[in-house]
């Protein structure tokens, strides 16, 4: 069962309330190389040493606050990128989170994208391809609301979507499932290796919370958009997604980008994790504005020494 807690540290920036990253970390990540149970290493309802509900959400305000500012210094510098993926099972709150955590971010320096089951012209590329068209700029936060992980938890749990996937047979095989795993994994080194963070999120929701929030969808008219019959259909293959989920894990997360499991059951101790998390990264890479040449700074002073003249 995770345990730990969070204690307040001085930021030269902000003040937001997270240990060390090491620290921070330990209770959500999935250690690189080892295999996990959800069931029994990661509990949905955890919620850390928080008794109610408001000493989290002062504390999120906060990290808000903060992402915005170490998000404009991203956006200034230029030089890295974040990419941020969530995976979930429905109802986990993954639109919630991206709305809440996201905030306080200016949306010139922040792209969400959701990706809904291929069609058309994806359909003629790799299973990589549509993703990798949307990936963010240098300077730039890229959210992926769902993503090419779907081809190794969908297609896994319903493996005749292989099919329409319009590969040459030969390729649909015992391996294809190790084939794709290294595939990511390269694909994510390469990526790293070029300036890009990637963080990824499960948000792990139970199944009795998600029955729950299907229900609420179903009886308050504002939330009927939200559910569709498939939802149910879905929930009764839980295992077989489990079981996917737990294989995803175990093969994918890696030093370089490894999975975090987030606890759900709770929205707003999902979101002052996810936002932890995100500032720890930000906080990491040292971010700074750019500073000028000294040719540019005479330019200035001679600005406003124009600027200052009176009219």
């Amino acid at each position: 069962m995770m345990t730990g807690h969070h204690s307040k540290t001085d930021s030269s920036l902000h003040p937001f309330p997270i240990k060390k990253l090491d620290d921070l970390i330990r209770p959500f990540i999935v250690p690189p190389g080892h295999k996990i149970s959800l069931a029994k290493d990661h509990d949905p309802a955890y919620k850390a040493h928080y008794l109610k509900k408001s000493e989290a959400e002062s504390e999120l305000q906060e990290g808000i606050e903060a992402l915005a500012k170490y998000q404009d210094m991203l956006y200034a510098q230029n030089t890295y990128a974040l990419l941020i993926i969530f995976q979930a099972m429905d109802a986990a709150g993954k639109d919630s989170t991206i709305k809440h955590v996201m905030s306080g971010i200016n949306p010139q320096g922040c792209q969400v994208h959701s990706f809904k089951v291929p069609a058309g012209e994806e359909l003629d590329h790799d299973y990589l391809w549509r993703c990798s068209k949307a990936l963010p700029e240098r300077g730039q936060i890229g959210i992926f609301n769902r993503s090419f992980y779907e081809e190794v938890l969908v297609t896994r749990v319903h493996p005749d979507i292989l099919e329409q996937r319009q590969l040459p047979p030969g390729l649909i095989n015992k391996h294809i499932w190790a084939h794709r795993f290294e595939e990511i994994n390269n694909f994510e080194k390469y990526l790293t290796s070029n300036g890009t963070i990637i963080l990824k999120f499960f948000l792990n929701v139970s199944k009795e919370e998600q029955k729950k929030r299907f229900l609420e969808r179903i009886d308050l008219p504002e939330k009927n958009w939200k559910f569709s019959v498939n939802d149910a259909k879905e929930r009764m293959l839980w295992h077989d997604y489990m079981v996917a989920y737990e294989e995803m894990f175990n093969h994918t997360s890696t030093e370089w980008a490894p999975w975090y499991v987030i606890p759900a059951d709770h929205k707003w101790f999902t979101r002052l994790v996810v936002a932890d998390i995100i500032y720890s990264r930000l906080k990491e890479l040292n971010l700074s504005y750019p500073k000028v040449s000294e040719a540019k700074h005479e330019e200035l002073l001679q600005a406003k020494v124009i600027l200052e003249i009176p009219k």
